[in-house]
């Protein structure tokens, strides 16, 4: 019953989040939970939902019942498929507490509570080379975290005593230029990896190529938007001249990997590879548009995160029914 019992679970929170995008209201405060966590250092338990958050926690919701639901064919087979729903509901617990964390401290846990279920979907469930493939995700992953801790608690150190990681007071930091640039790199790494940009991808088509279809999903569908979303919520409100010294690179970095990424997808003959390397060139314009720092750019980016969500889940879907139905996923037999 662990499929019944996780797909009435997504539902329930598909319910729910239908019920705050119809009572959406930008000074609602129903849509904030606050309570003191780690006391003596300033810590809250603070969450709360924006325009923007809101989009987000709907898109992880509305996709997570579809992807629960395509692991059906597996149950037959799958004697652990109760540790994997119980992984896939940890996932979405964790992408839900990232897109809606108002506390710098919280916003790294969850970051990081994120990490694990989805590493243990791909080590456990993955294809062939999985250990090394996903060993180098988590290492590549942990260690760009680990800077984004530095950051923020850097900025903690700067806020007036009682120190506080609250999203409010690391905004009003004043910080130097060089300082600026210092937190934009620190919390940029960690951003990039996860969207990815390029050159920090490298660990992105061989993951999601060895994963199972719904960790692809998941990684694809929800987890890249963690990073697009950190830029929006945290890297330009807290470093806007660090982004602003920055972008300009970051951008062409950006284009240079929606180029090689379509360059590369084209020569590709696995489906899940080509469909790894679209997307990640298509991250690099959601990329490019968010740190063109315009309001169409930032519209831009959070409609493309959307349509690529749902667009890419699709696609890993397809992909995966035409192997099971054909057993390979290379176009040439396949064709």
């Amino acid at each position: 019953n662990a499929r019944q019992v996780a797909l009435l679970s997504t539902l329930a929170q598909l319910c729910i989040t239908i019920y705050c995008v119809l009572t959406f209201s930008q000074n609602s405060s129903l849509m904030a939970f606050d309570a003191t966590w780690i006391a003596p250092l300033g810590i809250h338990f603070k969450v709360a939902m924006d325009g923007i958050s809101l989009l987000l926690v709907l898109l992880t919701n509305a996709l997570l019942p579809f992807i629960v639901l395509s692991g059906s064919a597996l149950d037959p087979i799958d004697n652990r498929a109760n540790t994997r729903y119980s992984l896939i509901l940890a996932m979405q617990a964790a992408l839900v507490g990232v897109f809606t964390a108002m506390d710098g401290f919280l916003f790294y846990v969850f970051w990081e509570l994120a990490l694990l279920p989805i590493w243990l979907i791909c080590l456990l469930w993955g294809g062939e080379n999985r250990v090394r493939i996903t060993l180098k995700f988590f290492i590549y992953t942990l260690a760009g975290s680990l800077f984004m801790l530095l950051g923020l608690t850097y900025l903690y150190l700067q806020t007036p005593i009682p120190h506080s990681f609250d999203i409010a007071a690391l905004y009003n930091v004043a910080l130097s230029s060089n300082a600026q640039s210092g937190i934009f790199w620190a919390m940029f790494i960690a951003f990039a990896i996860k969207i990815p940009i390029f050159p920090f991808h490298t660990w992105q088509p061989d993951t999601y190529t060895t994963a199972p279809t719904q960790g692809t999903m998941l990684l694809s569908g929800i987890m890249l938007k963690m990073g697009v979303y950190g830029l929006i919520r945290w890297l330009l409100p807290i470093a806007p001249q660090g982004v602003q010294t920055w972008a300009n690179l970051v951008i062409v970095l950006s284009i240079i990997g929606i180029i090689y990424g379509a360059i590369i997808a084209l020569q590709q003959r696995d489906l899940k590879r080509l469909a790894a390397y679209s997307s990640f060139s298509h991250v690099g314009l959601i990329a490019a548009g968010v740190l063109a720092m315009t309001t169409q750019g930032l519209q831009g980016g959070v409609f493309h995160m959307l349509a690529h969500g749902i667009n890419v889940v699709a696609l890993f879907y397809v992909i995966d029914l035409l192997e099971r139905k054909t057993q390979t996923r290379n176009i040439d037999e396949i064709s």
